[in-house]
């Protein structure tokens, strides 16, 4: 996991470039989505983290974002309710 404020602009271009970072999230809200997601763009800079893979951001503990990752987020919704 790569906190955004720990990298400069160009640094994370060139990660991104070279397919490094596949996913951003959320580090308050603990959601991770693609890198194309309106709802990522928005959110602020502190907050944003990249991740290598889902797995990765699954490790750490973030959901997939409603959003952008519909599919994923309704199979993670479901295994949650059936732990409940």
């Amino acid at each position: 996991m790569i906190s955004h404020s720990d990298i400069t602009t160009r640094e994370l271009q060139r990660m991104i470039h070279r397919y490094t970072i596949h996913l951003g999230g959320n580090a308050s809200l603990k959601i991770y989505g693609t890198l194309h997601c309106r709802s990522g763009k928005r959110m602020k800079k502190v907050n944003r983290v990249f991740f290598e893979s889902e797995a990765e951001a699954i490790a750490h503990g973030y959901r997939p974002c409603a959003h952008c990752m519909r599919a994923a987020y309704q199979q993670w919704k479901l295994r949650k309710k059936q732990v409940e």
